[in-house]
């Protein structure tokens, strides 16, 4: 059967991040993707401009309206904009019958607001206990835990703390980080370090968003939750090194990108 992985995000029209950079993800590991719009953005690679959202429950009616008829093997979320969008994909969430990993989008490479502040604790609340897997980066750890983020140490604290808090697994992502990018993972009991070269460029839009995306296509296609950490950690450094260079600001990565015993062409 075809994989399929469902993203419920918001657009960006210049195809690095969100929904476009999660189906093109999706289409690399031949995963069938499917979209749920939850804001539209207008924005390229040197900043955003406006966002909109979309009403709660015309995202309610999209998300429902796939699981009538093919539902999504696993799914994930994006840019989910306010508190009504959060609570619909939650109440949404009691009826998936496959994995959702939570990627709580809160401001965009450009600096701009994707989350309104007090959508924080709804994100806490009702949908960190439905996620199989939380996905944050670590200003996000540290919005969602309370807590400082700021060290090795301190993400393992936080992806425990999220766990905690009912997330079935934490991957805390630390780019931001001085030297290597290091992720760490706790899956409730063990845990695991994923450490790739940092790569000296500007061209970064749409790495959390290429990230998520290529771990849900993993566990759409049945993968473990350690074997997609590693593919999709393995994924986004190529995609970040083979940049093709777009834009005048922070640009898109290489979603052709290869890795690993992925065959050329």
């Amino acid at each position: 059967m075809l994989p399929i992985a469902l993203t419920i995000a918001g657009s960006d029209p210049s195809g690095g991040a969100g929904l476009q950079a999660d189906l093109k993800t999706f289409h690399q590991f031949h995963v069938f993707g499917q979209a749920v719009v939850t804001l539209v953005t207008v924005q390229n690679t040197l900043g955003v401009r406006q966002v909109e959202m979309m009403p709660a429950d015309l995202v309610t009616r999209q998300i429902r309206a796939l699981l009538d008829d093919f539902p999504p093997h696993a799914a994930k979320t994006g840019a989910l904009g306010n508190v009504e969008v959060v609570l619909a994909v939650a109440r949404c969430s009691l009826d998936f019958e496959f994995p959702l990993v939570v990627d709580p989008v809160m401001i965009s490479k450009h600096g701009a607001p994707l989350l309104s502040a007090d959508a924080v604790d709804s994100i806490r609340a009702a949908l960190l206990p439905r996620a199989a897997l939380v996905m944050p980066n670590l200003a996000e750890a540290a919005a969602l835990t309370g807590r400082a983020v700021d060290s090795v140490a301190q993400m393992r604290d936080a992806a425990r703390a999220l766990t905690d808090l009912g997330a079935h697994a934490a991957l805390v992502k630390g780019g931001h980080l001085d030297g290597d990018a290091v992720d760490v993972l706790f899956d409730g009991r063990v845990w695991h370090e994923f450490v790739a070269p940092r790569v000296p460029t500007r061209h970064t839009h749409g790495t959390g968003c290429t990230y998520s995306a290529a771990v849900t296509a993993g566990l759409a296609a049945g993968m473990d939750l350690v074997a997609a950490v590693t593919r999709g950690k393995e994924f986004v450094t190529r995609a970040i090194e083979t940049n093709p260079g777009l834009g005048r600001g922070a640009g898109p990565l290489n979603h052709w990108a290869t890795w690993g015993g992925w065959p050329e062409g």
